[in-house]
């Protein structure tokens, strides 16, 4: 396969524990950490209503506020 795409290079922070997680499961698949990450990317919603849905869903676990606070 062919791969032609634009590139955009970009830096992600994880925690110890993310990154090891994120290791732990290339080591098993056998896949690189890259191509795990852009596959989770294009399973992000896009649509606004299920936006809006994931967005309901965190606020009522109460990870909304968790999240403004990290960043």
């Amino acid at each position: 396969m062919n791969k032609k795409w634009a590139v955009k290079r970009l830096t992600v922070n994880l925690t110890s524990s993310e990154a090891q997680k994120l290791e732990e499961y290339c080591a098993m698949t056998g896949r690189a950490s890259t191509d795990v990450i852009r596959e989770l990317v294009r399973s992000l919603p896009v649509d606004k209503k299920e936006v809006a849905d994931i967005a309901d869903s965190s606020q009522l676990a109460g990870l909304s506020s968790s999240r403004k606070s990290a960043t």
